[in-house]
């Protein structure tokens, strides 16, 4: 199904040339002359590169092949990362650029979620909030109550985050994986 300009919003998956992107964000441009045009930011599933494209009336786009599916992670051996399908039990690898950065929040064992395009594994996404140890922090001193001074920590996944001054080594939380901000303590 071709997508026109009048259909284009934030988050809407089109395929230019083959490559599936994402927009990021978009803009409607209706000058003082000329025909209205849309201004887009769109994001490769490919290799995470963001570019800059303009669409004018008439311009169409496709409608890319892109199936979502529910993995668990299962381990990273050293060159790859490893996934499982729990339904068929059916394993995949994926290299550590298609992963990229949300590996930071990846621990054995959780659920993923694996955009394939044209039946082959393109990218990884985390759950919008997960819950991980805290594996190095500096202790808490008498007085350290502001809840506006943060100190860092290093989680069980190796990614570092801004914690509240009360919150302490061994203690697992909750984080926000878009922001990369701590959210509360899991009780």
């Amino acid at each position: 199904m071709a997508i026109s300009m009048g259909d284009l919003k934030k988050g809407l998956k089109i395929e230019i040339d083959g490559i599936p992107y994402r927009i990021v964000e978009y803009q409607h441009v209706k000058p003082g002359k000329g025909p209205a045009f849309v201004r887009a930011k769109i994001k490769s599933f490919l290799d995470g590169k963001v570019i800059e494209k303009t669409f004018h009336a008439g311009d169409k786009c496709e409608e890319p092949n892109i199936e979502e599916k529910t993995m668990q992670y299962l381990y990273h051996d050293g060159d790859s990362f490893q996934f499982m399908d729990s339904s068929t039990y059916e394993q995949i690898s994926l290299s550590d650029d298609q992963v990229g950065d949300v590996s930071k929040w990846m621990k054995e064992g959780i659920n993923v979620s694996i955009l394939f395009h044209n039946n082959k594994a393109i990218s990884v996404d985390v759950p919008q909030v997960v819950e991980l140890l805290i594996t190095e922090t500096a202790p808490n001193f008498k007085g350290d109550t502001s809840s506006s001074s943060k100190k860092p920590a290093t989680l069980e996944t190796g990614a570092v985050v801004q914690i509240p001054f009360h919150v302490l080594e061994g203690e697992t939380i909750k984080v926000n994986t878009d922001t990369g901000e701590y959210l509360e303590r899991v009780k």
